[in-house]
Order: C-alpha cells, then structure tokens, then sequence
C-alpha cells in the first residue's frame, strides 16, 4: 500500500535501474505531507496514534473477490481537503507518525500476477548515487537496507489485514454509525465534517455477554 499524495513518482524497485541508487537520508522535510489530510492506521498502531490524532472509521468500498463492504481505519490530520494541520515549517508537529508515512519513501504494491513489489518514490530528494545505504549489493542482491524495508513493509501489509478484519467485523455487527460534527474555529468561522463513521456506544453497551466474550476474543475490545 503507498499514499498516493505522498509518492510523485511510484517506481518498482528494479536492480537494472537502481542497481547503484543509495538512500542518502530518510524524510526531513514533512513537506511532503502537508496536502495529506489522513493516513490509514493499523489496529496495532491505535494504542499510540490515538494519543495524538482522532481516529475514525471510513467506507473503504468493497472487496474485490466477495463484493462486501470494507471499512479502513484511518488517523485525521486536517478539518479540510488537502489539509494537515500536523506539518508546519517542514516539520512533524506530533510524537507519533503512522506507520505508512513512516516507512516513506517505500512501499509495497501488488503487481497483475500477485506479487508483492518494493516501490519507491524517484522524486523523493534523499537519493544519492554516491553516498547512504545502497539498495543492492555489488552482485545486484538486495541489500540488508532493502531487506529490512521489505520485511517491515510486509509486517504492515499483514497488519492492515488484520485491521480490515476486524473493521469488518464491527461493521457486519452494526456496531459503527455514520458521524459528523460542527465546529467554531476561534476565528469565527465555521467547519463542518463528515463521511466517516465512530462505534455506536449504545448498541456496544446492549450487546450480550455471549457476543462481548466473543469480540474479546477477536481482540476486539482492547481497540
């Protein structure tokens, strides 16, 4: 998965054409992000994203082989489109970044035949063909740097999984309600949100004790 406001240049990572490319240093300039209003969160990452950012439930259409709907678990940065309230002079503003902007400028992607391809982004300013960690080896082998990142990559990939797991399994048991909310910024204007869906805490609170064990054990709960 990549966040196409992020990447300006997607490219699967190729040793005939990165064969000598280096990364000379990770994200500086959080620039890059300013136009990013939200940013998928792993079940895994709520614990310390919620800290910072509101998390919300949106409509993720629907699955491709089954025709159901899916849900994504997402952190809000802004109020507006192309807003991240989060960026400011380059900088990250919050402790906590998720862990798809984290992993910037590489991602994952599935090619037509199903296999999952390291991609990267050839704007990104951090390349060198002289200095940093290579991605390859002298032999064209993928290098510790490109390993580590594929293996992180994938950690996520299968972390996401589970998350549109259990997003499925709070939307077949009706226990997400569509939201919005309005708001007076101290300037007097005024914003209103919407699109997104929050746990109904009424039809959370009357579910019977059969069902609570169950979603406990589906780890559940704890989100």
């Amino acid at each position: 998965m990549i966040n196409l406001n992020l990447f300006r240049k997607p490219v699967a990572v190729d040793s005939a054409l990165h064969g000598d490319l280096r990364l000379a240093h990770g994200t500086v300039d959080w620039s890059i992000a300013a136009d990013t209003n939200a940013a998928f969160v792993a079940a895994v990452e709520f614990g310390d994203a919620c800290c910072d950012f509101p998390l919300l439930f949106v409509d993720a259409g629907k699955d491709e082989k089954t025709g159901a709907p899916l849900v994504a678990s997402i952190a809000a940065l802004g109020l507006e489109q192309r807003q991240n309230l989060f960026v400011e002079g380059g900088s990250w503003r919050s402790g906590y970044v998720p862990a798809l902007l984290r992993a910037y400028p590489f991602g994952l992607a599935r090619a037509d035949d199903g296999r999952v391809l390291v991609v990267i982004d050839e704007a990104f300013e951090g390349w060198s063909r002289t200095e940093g960690q290579p991605l390859f080896d002298a032999e064209r082998k993928p290098s510790p740097l490109l390993e580590e990142v594929r293996e992180r990559l994938e950690t996520v990939e299968a972390e996401i999984g589970r998350t549109r797991a259990v997003c499925s399994l709070l939307l077949a048991e009706g226990l997400l309600r569509p939201m919005r909310f309005d708001a007076e910024l101290p300037d007097g204007s005024k914003v209103a949100v919407e699109g997104f869906m929050t746990l109904d805490e009424e039809k959370f609170a009357a579910l019977p004790d059969a069902k609570v064990l169950e979603l406990h054990k589906a780890g559940v709960l704890a989100l």
